[in-house]
Protein backbone atom coordinates (compact mmCIF):
# COMPACT_ATOMS: atom_id res chain seq x y z
CA UNK A 1 0.00 0.00 0.00
CA UNK A 2 2.90 2.39 0.80
CA UNK A 3 4.57 1.63 -2.50
CA UNK A 4 1.37 2.34 -4.39
CA UNK A 5 0.98 5.67 -2.60
CA UNK A 6 4.54 6.75 -3.44
CA UNK A 7 4.13 5.76 -7.07
CA UNK A 8 0.85 7.63 -7.32
CA UNK A 9 2.31 10.82 -5.90
CA UNK A 10 5.78 10.85 -7.40
CA UNK A 11 5.92 9.22 -10.80
CA UNK A 12 3.74 9.80 -13.83
CA UNK A 13 4.54 6.45 -15.37
CA UNK A 14 2.81 4.20 -12.82
CA UNK A 15 -0.17 6.56 -12.69
CA UNK A 16 -0.64 6.23 -16.42
CA UNK A 17 -0.12 2.49 -16.20
CA UNK A 18 -2.75 2.21 -13.47
CA UNK A 19 -5.20 4.33 -15.47
CA UNK A 20 -4.63 2.10 -18.45
CA UNK A 21 -5.38 -0.95 -16.33
CA UNK A 22 -8.60 0.63 -15.06
CA UNK A 23 -9.60 1.53 -18.59
CA UNK A 24 -8.83 -1.99 -19.75
CA UNK A 25 -10.99 -3.48 -16.98
CA UNK A 26 -13.83 -1.11 -17.84
CA UNK A 27 -13.55 -1.98 -21.52
CA UNK A 28 -13.53 -5.70 -20.70
CA UNK A 29 -16.63 -5.32 -18.52
CA UNK A 30 -18.34 -3.33 -21.27
CA UNK A 31 -17.52 -6.00 -23.84
CA UNK A 32 -18.86 -8.73 -21.57
CA UNK A 33 -22.05 -6.75 -21.02
CA UNK A 34 -22.60 -6.38 -24.76
CA UNK A 35 -21.98 -10.11 -25.21
CA UNK A 36 -24.52 -10.96 -22.49
CA UNK A 37 -27.00 -8.57 -24.09
CA UNK A 38 -26.60 -10.22 -27.50
CA UNK A 39 -26.98 -13.65 -25.96
CA UNK A 40 -30.04 -12.58 -23.98
CA UNK A 41 -31.61 -11.18 -27.13
CA UNK A 42 -30.92 -14.40 -29.05
CA UNK A 43 -32.14 -16.79 -26.35
CA UNK A 44 -35.13 -14.66 -25.39
CA UNK A 45 -36.81 -16.71 -22.68
CA UNK A 46 -35.10 -19.18 -20.35
CA UNK A 47 -31.33 -18.53 -20.57
CA UNK A 48 -29.65 -21.59 -22.10
CA UNK A 49 -26.60 -21.75 -19.76
CA UNK A 50 -28.83 -21.64 -16.68
CA UNK A 51 -31.03 -24.41 -18.06
CA UNK A 52 -28.00 -26.50 -19.03
CA UNK A 53 -26.59 -26.16 -15.51
CA UNK A 54 -29.95 -27.19 -14.09
CA UNK A 55 -30.14 -30.28 -16.31
CA UNK A 56 -26.54 -31.19 -15.42
CA UNK A 57 -27.28 -30.85 -11.72
CA UNK A 58 -30.37 -33.05 -12.16
CA UNK A 59 -28.56 -35.67 -14.28
CA UNK A 60 -25.64 -36.01 -11.88
CA UNK A 61 -27.99 -36.31 -8.91
CA UNK A 62 -30.09 -38.91 -10.75
CA UNK A 63 -26.96 -40.91 -11.63
CA UNK A 64 -26.13 -41.38 -7.94
CA UNK A 65 -29.71 -42.12 -6.84
CA UNK A 66 -30.37 -45.80 -7.64
CA UNK A 67 -33.42 -45.86 -5.38
CA UNK A 68 -35.08 -43.07 -7.35
CA UNK A 69 -34.23 -44.84 -10.61
CA UNK A 70 -35.82 -48.09 -9.40
CA UNK A 71 -38.96 -46.25 -8.30
CA UNK A 72 -39.25 -44.59 -11.73
CA UNK A 73 -38.75 -47.89 -13.56
CA UNK A 74 -41.44 -49.43 -11.39
CA UNK A 75 -43.81 -46.55 -12.14
CA UNK A 76 -43.14 -46.89 -15.89
CA UNK A 77 -43.72 -50.65 -15.83
CA UNK A 78 -46.97 -50.35 -13.90
CA UNK A 79 -48.25 -47.58 -16.15
CA UNK A 80 -47.36 -48.79 -19.63
CA UNK A 81 -46.69 -52.54 -19.74
CA UNK A 82 -50.29 -53.64 -18.94
CA UNK A 83 -51.68 -51.30 -21.60
CA UNK A 84 -49.34 -51.99 -24.52
CA UNK A 85 -50.76 -55.42 -25.61
CA UNK A 86 -54.36 -54.22 -25.31
CA UNK A 87 -54.88 -52.40 -28.58
CA UNK A 88 -58.37 -53.54 -29.62
CA UNK A 89 -61.71 -51.86 -28.89
CA UNK A 90 -63.14 -53.02 -25.62
CA UNK A 91 -59.85 -54.41 -24.28
CA UNK A 92 -59.62 -51.38 -22.07
CA UNK A 93 -62.95 -50.11 -20.84
CA UNK A 94 -63.98 -46.51 -21.23
CA UNK A 95 -62.43 -44.61 -18.40
CA UNK A 96 -64.37 -42.46 -16.02
CA UNK A 97 -65.03 -38.90 -17.03
CA UNK A 98 -62.07 -36.65 -16.38
CA UNK A 99 -62.05 -33.68 -14.08
CA UNK A 100 -62.23 -31.06 -16.83
CA UNK A 101 -61.07 -28.31 -14.52
CA UNK A 102 -57.69 -30.06 -14.33
CA UNK A 103 -56.99 -30.16 -18.07
CA UNK A 104 -59.54 -28.58 -20.42
CA UNK A 105 -57.66 -29.91 -23.47
CA UNK A 106 -59.37 -33.26 -22.88
CA UNK A 107 -62.81 -31.96 -21.95
CA UNK A 108 -64.51 -33.36 -25.07
CA UNK A 109 -66.42 -36.59 -24.21
CA UNK A 110 -64.80 -38.35 -27.19
CA UNK A 111 -61.54 -38.52 -25.23
CA UNK A 112 -63.23 -41.07 -22.97
CA UNK A 113 -63.72 -43.58 -25.81
CA UNK A 114 -61.31 -46.00 -27.48
CA UNK A 115 -58.71 -45.42 -28.92
CA UNK A 116 -58.49 -41.83 -27.75
CA UNK A 117 -58.72 -42.80 -24.10
CA UNK A 118 -55.50 -44.80 -24.54
CA UNK A 119 -53.72 -41.77 -25.97
CA UNK A 120 -55.05 -39.52 -23.25
CA UNK A 121 -54.17 -41.87 -20.40
CA UNK A 122 -50.71 -42.55 -21.84
CA UNK A 123 -50.11 -38.82 -21.98
CA UNK A 124 -51.19 -38.38 -18.36
CA UNK A 125 -48.90 -41.23 -17.33
CA UNK A 126 -46.03 -39.59 -19.17
CA UNK A 127 -46.76 -36.30 -17.40
CA UNK A 128 -46.83 -38.05 -14.04
CA UNK A 129 -43.60 -39.92 -14.82
CA UNK A 130 -41.65 -36.78 -15.69
CA UNK A 131 -43.10 -34.87 -12.76
CA UNK A 132 -41.85 -37.56 -10.39
CA UNK A 133 -38.53 -37.78 -12.23
CA UNK A 134 -37.80 -34.07 -11.94
CA UNK A 135 -39.00 -33.43 -8.38
CA UNK A 136 -38.00 -34.79 -4.99
CA UNK A 137 -34.48 -35.76 -6.12
CA UNK A 138 -31.93 -35.37 -3.33
CA UNK A 139 -28.98 -33.15 -4.09
CA UNK A 140 -30.63 -30.88 -6.66
CA UNK A 141 -30.88 -27.24 -5.66
CA UNK A 142 -34.49 -25.99 -5.40
CA UNK A 143 -34.00 -23.48 -8.23
CA UNK A 144 -32.55 -26.13 -10.55
CA UNK A 145 -35.33 -28.56 -9.65
CA UNK A 146 -37.90 -25.89 -10.47
CA UNK A 147 -36.26 -25.16 -13.83
CA UNK A 148 -35.93 -28.82 -14.85
CA UNK A 149 -39.51 -29.61 -13.85
CA UNK A 150 -40.73 -26.57 -15.78
CA UNK A 151 -38.75 -27.54 -18.90
CA UNK A 152 -40.04 -31.13 -18.72
CA UNK A 153 -43.60 -29.84 -18.49
CA UNK A 154 -43.07 -27.66 -21.57
CA UNK A 155 -41.86 -30.69 -23.56
CA UNK A 156 -44.68 -32.95 -22.43
CA UNK A 157 -47.24 -30.25 -23.23
CA UNK A 158 -45.78 -30.04 -26.71
CA UNK A 159 -46.22 -33.81 -27.16
CA UNK A 160 -49.86 -33.86 -26.07
CA UNK A 161 -52.11 -35.80 -28.47
CA UNK A 162 -54.53 -32.86 -28.37
CA UNK A 163 -51.99 -30.90 -30.46
CA UNK A 164 -52.09 -33.39 -33.36
CA UNK A 165 -55.10 -33.16 -35.65
CA UNK A 166 -54.96 -36.85 -36.55
CA UNK A 167 -55.02 -37.86 -32.86
CA UNK A 168 -57.59 -35.35 -31.61
CA UNK A 169 -61.20 -36.59 -31.87
CA UNK A 170 -62.60 -33.07 -31.59
CA UNK A 171 -60.58 -31.91 -34.61
CA UNK A 172 -61.41 -35.03 -36.61
CA UNK A 173 -65.10 -34.51 -35.95
CA UNK A 174 -64.84 -30.86 -37.04
CA UNK A 175 -62.96 -31.88 -40.17
CA UNK A 176 -65.68 -34.38 -41.12
CA UNK A 177 -68.42 -31.85 -40.42
CA UNK A 178 -66.89 -28.97 -42.39
CA UNK A 179 -65.17 -30.90 -45.15
CA UNK A 180 -61.79 -29.56 -44.02
CA UNK A 181 -62.77 -25.88 -44.00
CA UNK A 182 -61.60 -25.65 -40.38
CA UNK A 183 -58.01 -26.09 -41.61
CA UNK A 184 -58.45 -23.35 -44.21
CA UNK A 185 -59.80 -20.93 -41.62
CA UNK A 186 -57.08 -21.97 -39.16
CA UNK A 187 -54.43 -21.38 -41.82
CA UNK A 188 -55.75 -17.86 -42.37
CA UNK A 189 -55.55 -17.13 -38.67
CA UNK A 190 -52.01 -18.49 -38.57
CA UNK A 191 -50.92 -16.20 -41.42
CA UNK A 192 -52.51 -13.19 -39.71
CA UNK A 193 -50.68 -14.05 -36.51
CA UNK A 194 -47.34 -14.37 -38.32
CA UNK A 195 -47.77 -10.91 -39.81
CA UNK A 196 -48.31 -9.46 -36.35
CA UNK A 197 -45.32 -11.38 -34.96
CA UNK A 198 -43.18 -9.70 -37.63
CA UNK A 199 -44.63 -6.38 -36.47
CA UNK A 200 -43.48 -7.09 -32.90
CA UNK A 201 -46.63 -8.58 -31.39
CA UNK A 202 -47.29 -12.07 -30.15
CA UNK A 203 -50.60 -13.78 -31.00
CA UNK A 204 -51.61 -13.23 -27.39
CA UNK A 205 -50.89 -9.48 -27.43
CA UNK A 206 -52.36 -8.84 -30.86
CA UNK A 207 -54.28 -5.54 -30.96
CA UNK A 208 -56.45 -7.09 -33.71
CA UNK A 209 -57.85 -9.49 -31.12
CA UNK A 210 -58.67 -6.80 -28.57
CA UNK A 211 -59.85 -3.92 -30.76
CA UNK A 212 -63.38 -4.17 -29.30
CA UNK A 213 -62.15 -2.91 -25.91
CA UNK A 214 -60.81 0.63 -26.36
CA UNK A 215 -59.49 2.48 -23.31
CA UNK A 216 -61.78 5.38 -22.46
CA UNK A 217 -64.61 4.05 -24.64
CA UNK A 218 -65.32 0.49 -23.48
CA UNK A 219 -62.95 0.01 -20.54
CA UNK A 220 -61.63 2.55 -17.99
CA UNK A 221 -64.78 4.65 -18.30
CA UNK A 222 -65.64 5.41 -14.67
CA UNK A 223 -66.01 9.24 -14.55
CA UNK A 224 -63.13 11.13 -12.99
CA UNK A 225 -60.41 13.75 -13.42
CA UNK A 226 -56.63 13.70 -13.48
CA UNK A 227 -55.83 16.00 -10.54
CA UNK A 228 -52.03 15.66 -10.46
CA UNK A 229 -49.28 14.76 -12.87
CA UNK A 230 -45.51 14.42 -12.68
CA UNK A 231 -42.98 12.73 -14.93
CA UNK A 232 -43.88 9.30 -13.52
CA UNK A 233 -47.59 9.23 -12.59
CA UNK A 234 -50.98 10.71 -13.20
CA UNK A 235 -53.29 10.76 -10.19
CA UNK A 236 -56.96 10.17 -11.02
CA UNK A 237 -59.77 11.24 -8.68
CA UNK A 238 -63.02 9.48 -9.49
CA UNK A 239 -66.26 11.42 -9.24
CA UNK A 240 -68.33 10.41 -6.18
CA UNK A 241 -71.57 8.66 -7.08
CA UNK A 242 -73.34 9.17 -3.75
CA UNK A 243 -74.51 12.22 -1.82
CA UNK A 244 -72.48 11.23 1.23
CA UNK A 245 -69.05 9.61 1.36
CA UNK A 246 -66.73 8.09 3.91
CA UNK A 247 -64.31 10.77 5.13
CA UNK A 248 -61.14 8.78 4.39
CA UNK A 249 -60.37 8.54 0.66
CA UNK A 250 -58.86 5.41 -0.82
CA UNK A 251 -55.62 5.54 -2.84
CA UNK A 252 -55.05 2.54 -5.15
CA UNK A 253 -51.53 1.74 -6.37
CA UNK A 254 -51.52 -0.77 -9.27
CA UNK A 255 -48.47 -2.63 -10.52
CA UNK A 256 -46.36 -0.85 -13.13
CA UNK A 257 -45.98 -4.09 -15.11
CA UNK A 258 -49.36 -3.55 -16.83
CA UNK A 259 -51.76 -0.62 -16.94
CA UNK A 260 -53.95 0.44 -14.06
CA UNK A 261 -57.36 -0.17 -15.59
CA UNK A 262 -57.49 -3.84 -14.65
CA UNK A 263 -59.24 -2.34 -11.61
CA UNK A 264 -61.56 -0.29 -13.83
CA UNK A 265 -62.53 -2.62 -16.67
CA UNK A 266 -66.06 -2.76 -18.02
CA UNK A 267 -68.81 -1.20 -15.84
CA UNK A 268 -70.02 -4.60 -14.61
CA UNK A 269 -66.61 -5.72 -13.29
CA UNK A 270 -64.93 -2.44 -12.34
CA UNK A 271 -63.69 -2.45 -8.76
CA UNK A 272 -63.42 1.35 -8.89
CA UNK A 273 -67.05 1.75 -9.93
CA UNK A 274 -68.12 -0.72 -7.23
CA UNK A 275 -66.40 1.40 -4.57
CA UNK A 276 -67.56 4.85 -5.68
CA UNK A 277 -71.13 3.59 -5.89
CA UNK A 278 -70.85 2.66 -2.20
CA UNK A 279 -69.64 5.99 -0.91
CA UNK A 280 -65.85 5.75 -1.22
CA UNK A 281 -63.76 8.54 -2.74
CA UNK A 282 -61.21 6.71 -4.88
CA UNK A 283 -57.87 7.94 -6.21
CA UNK A 284 -55.88 5.87 -8.70
CA UNK A 285 -52.21 5.99 -9.68
CA UNK A 286 -51.67 5.68 -13.44
CA UNK A 287 -48.02 4.92 -14.21
CA UNK A 288 -46.35 6.45 -17.24
CA UNK A 289 -45.25 3.96 -19.90
CA UNK A 290 -41.48 4.61 -19.93
CA UNK A 291 -39.19 4.66 -22.93
CA UNK A 292 -35.43 4.30 -23.34
CA UNK A 293 -34.75 7.77 -21.93
CA UNK A 294 -36.15 6.63 -18.55
CA UNK A 295 -33.45 3.97 -18.19
CA UNK A 296 -32.02 5.48 -14.97
CA UNK A 297 -35.31 5.65 -13.05
CA UNK A 298 -35.03 3.34 -10.06
CA UNK A 299 -37.20 1.92 -7.31
CA UNK A 300 -36.44 4.96 -5.18
CA UNK A 301 -37.92 7.18 -7.92
CA UNK A 302 -41.05 5.03 -8.09
CA UNK A 303 -41.33 5.28 -4.32
CA UNK A 304 -40.74 9.04 -4.07
CA UNK A 305 -42.44 10.30 -7.24
CA UNK A 306 -45.04 7.55 -7.22
CA UNK A 307 -46.25 6.57 -3.75
CA UNK A 308 -45.10 9.46 -1.55
CA UNK A 309 -46.18 12.14 -4.04
CA UNK A 310 -49.56 10.46 -4.50
CA UNK A 311 -50.17 10.18 -0.74
CA UNK A 312 -49.26 13.84 -0.26
CA UNK A 313 -51.56 14.96 -3.07
CA UNK A 314 -54.51 12.86 -1.86
CA UNK A 315 -54.20 14.25 1.66
CA UNK A 316 -53.91 17.80 0.32
CA UNK A 317 -56.81 17.51 -2.12
CA UNK A 318 -59.18 15.75 0.27
CA UNK A 319 -58.23 17.55 3.47
CA UNK A 320 -58.40 14.19 5.25
CA UNK A 321 -56.18 13.54 8.24
CA UNK A 322 -55.70 9.92 7.19
CA UNK A 323 -56.39 7.80 4.13
CA UNK A 324 -56.81 4.17 3.13
CA UNK A 325 -54.29 2.74 0.67
CA UNK A 326 -54.43 -0.42 -1.46
CA UNK A 327 -51.76 -1.92 -3.70
CA UNK A 328 -51.92 -4.62 -6.36
CA UNK A 329 -49.06 -7.05 -7.09
CA UNK A 330 -45.74 -5.14 -7.15
CA UNK A 331 -47.74 -1.98 -6.49
CA UNK A 332 -48.68 -3.61 -3.19
CA UNK A 333 -45.05 -4.47 -2.48
CA UNK A 334 -44.04 -0.85 -3.07
CA UNK A 335 -46.95 0.32 -0.89
CA UNK A 336 -45.75 -1.98 1.92
CA UNK A 337 -42.25 -0.45 1.64
CA UNK A 338 -43.75 3.06 1.74
CA UNK A 339 -45.90 2.18 4.77
CA UNK A 340 -42.85 0.82 6.59
CA UNK A 341 -40.85 3.97 5.81
CA UNK A 342 -43.68 6.26 6.97
CA UNK A 343 -44.17 4.21 10.15
CA UNK A 344 -40.42 4.30 10.84
CA UNK A 345 -40.45 8.10 10.61
CA UNK A 346 -43.65 8.35 12.75
CA UNK A 347 -45.31 10.41 10.05
CA UNK A 348 -47.83 8.05 8.50
CA UNK A 349 -51.07 9.50 7.13
CA UNK A 350 -52.27 5.97 6.38
CA UNK A 351 -55.24 4.61 8.28
CA UNK A 352 -55.22 1.09 6.75
CA UNK A 353 -53.39 -0.74 4.00
CA UNK A 354 -54.68 -3.45 1.65
CA UNK A 355 -52.47 -5.75 -0.41
CA UNK A 356 -53.92 -7.56 -3.44
CA UNK A 357 -51.79 -10.59 -4.45
CA UNK A 358 -48.68 -8.74 -3.26
CA UNK A 359 -45.58 -10.43 -1.89
CA UNK A 360 -43.44 -8.95 0.85
CA UNK A 361 -41.25 -12.06 1.21
CA UNK A 362 -39.76 -13.32 -2.06
CA UNK A 363 -38.07 -16.48 -0.81
CA UNK A 364 -40.75 -18.49 -2.65
CA UNK A 365 -41.73 -16.33 -5.65
CA UNK A 366 -43.60 -19.02 -7.56
CA UNK A 367 -43.01 -19.83 -11.21
CA UNK A 368 -41.78 -16.32 -11.91
CA UNK A 369 -38.69 -17.39 -9.99
CA UNK A 370 -37.74 -19.50 -13.01
CA UNK A 371 -36.49 -16.34 -14.67
CA UNK A 372 -34.86 -14.91 -11.57
CA UNK A 373 -31.48 -16.39 -10.73
CA UNK A 374 -28.01 -14.91 -10.78
CA UNK A 375 -27.22 -16.63 -14.09
CA UNK A 376 -30.49 -15.55 -15.65
CA UNK A 377 -30.14 -12.00 -14.36
CA UNK A 378 -26.72 -11.56 -15.97
CA UNK A 379 -28.18 -11.87 -19.48
CA UNK A 380 -31.45 -10.08 -18.73
CA UNK A 381 -29.69 -7.22 -16.97
CA UNK A 382 -27.31 -6.75 -19.89
CA UNK A 383 -30.18 -6.90 -22.38
CA UNK A 384 -32.14 -4.23 -20.49
CA UNK A 385 -28.98 -2.10 -20.16
CA UNK A 386 -28.49 -2.29 -23.92
CA UNK A 387 -32.14 -1.44 -24.70
CA UNK A 388 -32.67 1.03 -21.86
CA UNK A 389 -35.83 -0.83 -20.83
CA UNK A 390 -37.55 -4.20 -20.95
CA UNK A 391 -40.07 -4.25 -23.77
CA UNK A 392 -43.62 -5.33 -22.99
CA UNK A 393 -43.59 -8.03 -25.68
CA UNK A 394 -40.48 -9.59 -24.12
CA UNK A 395 -42.17 -9.74 -20.75
CA UNK A 396 -45.39 -11.05 -22.29
CA UNK A 397 -43.55 -14.00 -23.85
CA UNK A 398 -42.11 -14.92 -20.45
CA UNK A 399 -45.56 -14.90 -18.80
CA UNK A 400 -46.95 -16.83 -21.78
CA UNK A 401 -44.59 -19.72 -21.06
CA UNK A 402 -45.82 -19.91 -17.46
CA UNK A 403 -49.29 -20.73 -18.80
CA UNK A 404 -48.32 -22.48 -22.02
CA UNK A 405 -51.06 -25.09 -21.74
CA UNK A 406 -53.80 -22.46 -21.91
CA UNK A 407 -52.09 -19.57 -23.69
CA UNK A 408 -50.20 -21.53 -26.36
CA UNK A 409 -51.36 -25.10 -26.95
CA UNK A 410 -55.07 -24.81 -26.15
CA UNK A 411 -55.33 -21.59 -28.15
CA UNK A 412 -53.43 -23.09 -31.10
CA UNK A 413 -55.68 -26.15 -31.11
CA UNK A 414 -58.83 -24.05 -31.02
CA UNK A 415 -57.82 -21.46 -33.59
CA UNK A 416 -55.48 -23.30 -35.97
CA UNK A 417 -56.96 -26.81 -35.91
CA UNK A 418 -60.63 -26.11 -35.20
CA UNK A 419 -60.62 -22.79 -37.05
CA UNK A 420 -62.67 -21.13 -34.31
CA UNK A 421 -62.37 -17.52 -33.31
CA UNK A 422 -61.56 -16.71 -29.69
CA UNK A 423 -63.85 -13.88 -28.63
CA UNK A 424 -61.66 -11.31 -26.82
CA UNK A 425 -62.67 -10.18 -23.35
CA UNK A 426 -61.90 -6.95 -21.52
CA UNK A 427 -59.36 -8.82 -19.38
CA UNK A 428 -57.63 -10.12 -22.53
CA UNK A 429 -57.53 -6.57 -23.90
CA UNK A 430 -55.93 -5.30 -20.69
CA UNK A 431 -53.44 -8.17 -20.75
CA UNK A 432 -52.43 -7.25 -24.30
CA UNK A 433 -51.88 -3.59 -23.41
CA UNK A 434 -48.24 -4.08 -22.49
CA UNK A 435 -45.86 -1.61 -20.88
CA UNK A 436 -42.11 -1.17 -20.71
CA UNK A 437 -39.95 -1.30 -17.59
CA UNK A 438 -36.95 1.03 -17.05
CA UNK A 439 -33.60 -0.73 -16.90
CA UNK A 440 -32.54 0.43 -13.44
CA UNK A 441 -35.93 -0.05 -11.76
CA UNK A 442 -36.47 -3.56 -13.10
CA UNK A 443 -32.90 -4.59 -12.36
CA UNK A 444 -33.23 -3.35 -8.77
CA UNK A 445 -36.57 -5.12 -8.36
CA UNK A 446 -35.09 -8.46 -9.43
CA UNK A 447 -31.83 -8.02 -7.56
CA UNK A 448 -33.01 -6.50 -4.28
CA UNK A 449 -36.47 -8.01 -3.84
CA UNK A 450 -36.37 -11.36 -5.65
CA UNK A 451 -32.75 -12.45 -5.30
CA UNK A 452 -31.61 -10.80 -2.08
CA UNK A 453 -35.09 -10.73 -0.48
CA UNK A 454 -33.92 -7.49 1.11
CA UNK A 455 -37.34 -6.32 2.32
CA UNK A 456 -38.07 -9.46 4.34
CA UNK A 457 -34.53 -9.65 5.72
CA UNK A 458 -34.25 -6.05 6.86
CA UNK A 459 -31.82 -4.98 4.16
CA UNK A 460 -33.99 -2.63 2.11
CA UNK A 461 -33.13 1.05 2.51
CA UNK A 462 -35.36 4.08 2.00
CA UNK A 463 -33.76 7.52 2.28
CA UNK A 464 -30.58 5.95 3.60
CA UNK A 465 -32.15 3.94 6.42
CA UNK A 466 -33.42 0.38 6.61
CA UNK A 467 -37.15 -0.28 6.74
CA UNK A 468 -38.93 -3.13 8.51
CA UNK A 469 -42.49 -4.31 8.08
CA UNK A 470 -42.57 -4.92 11.83
CA UNK A 471 -42.93 -1.14 12.19
CA UNK A 472 -46.26 -1.21 10.34
CA UNK A 473 -48.97 -1.51 12.99
CA UNK A 474 -51.90 -0.48 10.81
CA UNK A 475 -54.93 -2.73 10.26
CA UNK A 476 -54.04 -4.69 7.14
CA UNK A 477 -56.22 -6.54 4.65
CA UNK A 478 -54.40 -9.11 2.50
CA UNK A 479 -55.85 -10.95 -0.51
CA UNK A 480 -54.29 -14.09 -1.97
CA UNK A 481 -55.60 -16.19 -4.86
CA UNK A 482 -55.68 -19.97 -4.97
CA UNK A 483 -54.12 -20.48 -8.41
CA UNK A 484 -51.62 -17.64 -8.41
CA UNK A 485 -48.44 -18.47 -10.37
CA UNK A 486 -46.98 -14.98 -9.88
CA UNK A 487 -47.63 -14.39 -6.16
CA UNK A 488 -48.42 -17.80 -4.59
CA UNK A 489 -50.80 -17.32 -1.71
CA UNK A 490 -48.54 -19.07 0.80
CA UNK A 491 -45.84 -16.57 -0.11
CA UNK A 492 -48.29 -13.69 0.32
CA UNK A 493 -49.31 -15.17 3.68
CA UNK A 494 -45.74 -14.76 4.98
CA UNK A 495 -46.55 -11.20 5.98
CA UNK A 496 -47.86 -12.82 9.19
CA UNK A 497 -44.24 -13.63 10.08
CA UNK A 498 -43.03 -10.05 9.63
CA UNK A 499 -45.84 -8.04 11.22
CA UNK A 500 -47.74 -8.28 14.49
CA UNK A 501 -50.43 -5.90 13.27
CA UNK A 502 -54.05 -6.92 12.87
CA UNK A 503 -54.13 -8.85 9.57
CA UNK A 504 -57.34 -9.88 7.84
CA UNK A 505 -56.33 -12.55 5.34
CA UNK A 506 -58.62 -13.57 2.50
CA UNK A 507 -57.98 -16.40 0.03
CA UNK A 508 -60.17 -16.29 -3.05
CA UNK A 509 -60.69 -18.68 -5.94
CA UNK A 510 -59.09 -17.86 -9.27
CA UNK A 511 -55.65 -16.76 -10.38
CA UNK A 512 -53.48 -13.67 -10.11
CA UNK A 513 -55.80 -11.51 -12.23
CA UNK A 514 -59.16 -13.30 -12.44
CA UNK A 515 -59.18 -13.87 -8.68
CA UNK A 516 -58.94 -10.14 -8.02
CA UNK A 517 -61.53 -9.22 -10.68
CA UNK A 518 -64.25 -11.09 -8.83
CA UNK A 519 -67.34 -8.91 -9.04
CA UNK A 520 -70.58 -9.88 -7.24
CA UNK A 521 -72.68 -12.19 -9.39
CA UNK A 522 -69.70 -13.85 -11.02
CA UNK A 523 -70.51 -17.59 -11.01
CA UNK A 524 -68.37 -20.09 -9.16
CA UNK A 525 -66.62 -17.63 -6.86
CA UNK A 526 -65.76 -18.44 -3.25
CA UNK A 527 -63.29 -17.33 -0.60
CA UNK A 528 -61.90 -18.13 2.84
CA UNK A 529 -61.46 -15.39 5.41
CA UNK A 530 -60.34 -14.80 8.97
CA UNK A 531 -58.70 -12.05 11.01
CA UNK A 532 -55.63 -12.44 13.21
CA UNK A 533 -55.81 -9.96 16.04
CA UNK A 534 -52.89 -7.70 16.86
CA UNK A 535 -50.04 -9.59 18.58
CA UNK A 536 -51.94 -12.89 18.31
CA UNK A 537 -49.95 -16.14 17.89
CA UNK A 538 -48.81 -17.21 14.44
CA UNK A 539 -50.83 -19.79 12.52
CA UNK A 540 -49.13 -21.64 9.65
CA UNK A 541 -50.86 -21.41 6.24
CA UNK A 542 -52.04 -25.02 6.12
CA UNK A 543 -53.60 -24.76 9.58
CA UNK A 544 -55.15 -21.43 8.61
CA UNK A 545 -56.59 -23.01 5.44
CA UNK A 546 -58.15 -25.84 7.43
CA UNK A 547 -59.75 -23.48 9.94
CA UNK A 548 -60.90 -20.60 7.71
CA UNK A 549 -64.59 -20.65 6.84
CA UNK A 550 -65.52 -20.94 3.15
CA UNK A 551 -67.92 -18.29 1.84
CA UNK A 552 -69.65 -18.44 -1.52
CA UNK A 553 -69.61 -15.44 -3.84
CA UNK A 554 -67.43 -12.41 -4.42
CA UNK A 555 -64.97 -11.16 -1.81
CA UNK A 556 -65.51 -7.49 -2.79
CA UNK A 557 -68.38 -6.91 -0.30
CA UNK A 558 -66.26 -8.37 2.53
CA UNK A 559 -63.42 -5.94 1.81
CA UNK A 560 -65.78 -2.98 1.37
CA UNK A 561 -67.39 -3.70 4.74
CA UNK A 562 -63.91 -3.88 6.27
CA UNK A 563 -63.13 -0.43 4.85
CA UNK A 564 -66.40 0.86 6.29
CA UNK A 565 -65.55 -0.56 9.71
CA UNK A 566 -62.23 1.33 9.68
CA UNK A 567 -63.71 4.64 8.51
CA UNK A 568 -65.31 7.56 10.30
CA UNK A 569 -68.85 8.89 10.02
CA UNK A 570 -70.01 9.78 6.51
CA UNK A 571 -69.81 13.36 5.28
CA UNK A 572 -71.36 15.22 2.35
CA UNK A 573 -69.63 14.48 -0.93
CA UNK A 574 -68.17 17.37 -2.88
CA UNK A 575 -66.96 17.69 -6.42
CA UNK A 576 -63.32 18.46 -7.01
CA UNK A 577 -62.63 22.11 -7.94
CA UNK A 578 -62.79 22.62 -11.69
CA UNK A 579 -59.32 24.14 -11.80
CA UNK A 580 -57.82 21.04 -10.18
CA UNK A 581 -58.67 18.82 -13.12
CA UNK A 582 -55.88 18.54 -15.68
CA UNK A 583 -58.00 16.36 -17.98
CA UNK A 584 -60.74 13.75 -17.82
CA UNK A 585 -60.09 10.17 -16.79
CA UNK A 586 -58.55 7.89 -17.94
CA UNK A 587 -55.85 10.51 -18.51
CA UNK A 588 -53.03 10.62 -21.03
CA UNK A 589 -50.38 8.28 -19.64
CA UNK A 590 -52.55 5.18 -20.01
CA UNK A 591 -53.06 5.95 -23.71
CA UNK A 592 -49.35 6.15 -24.52
CA UNK A 593 -48.20 3.15 -26.61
Amino acid sequence: MTQTAVQSKGRDGPVKERSAEVSLDAAAALLDRYAHALFGRAVGRLPAPALQLAWLDWALSMARSPGKQCALWHQWAQAFLPVMPQTEPGSVGDTAELDHSVDPRFADPAWGRWPFNLLRDAFFEMESFWKNATTGLQGVTPHHEHMVSFAARQWTDMLSPSNCWWLNPEVLREMMGTGGRNFIEGGRRWLDDQQEVLAGYSPRTSPRRCIAHCVGQHVAITPGKVVYRNELIELIRYTPQTTTVWPEPLLIVPSWILKYYILDLSPHNSLVRYLVERGHTVYMVSWKNPREDARDLGLDDYLERGIFDAVTQVCRASGAASIHAAGYCLGGTLLAIAAAALARDSATPLRTITLFAAQTDFSEPGELGLYVGWNELADLDALMWDQGCLEGTQMARAFQLLHSRDLIWSRMMREYLLGKHTVPTDLMAWNADTTRLPYRMHSETLRELYLRNALAEGGYYVRGRAVALADVRLPTFVVGTERDHVSPWRSVYKLHLMSNAEISFLLTSGGHNAGIISEPGHPGRRYRFSTRRKNAPYLDPDEWYAQAVVHEGSWWPRWQHWLMAHSGEKIASGAAPVESGLCDAPGTYVLEP
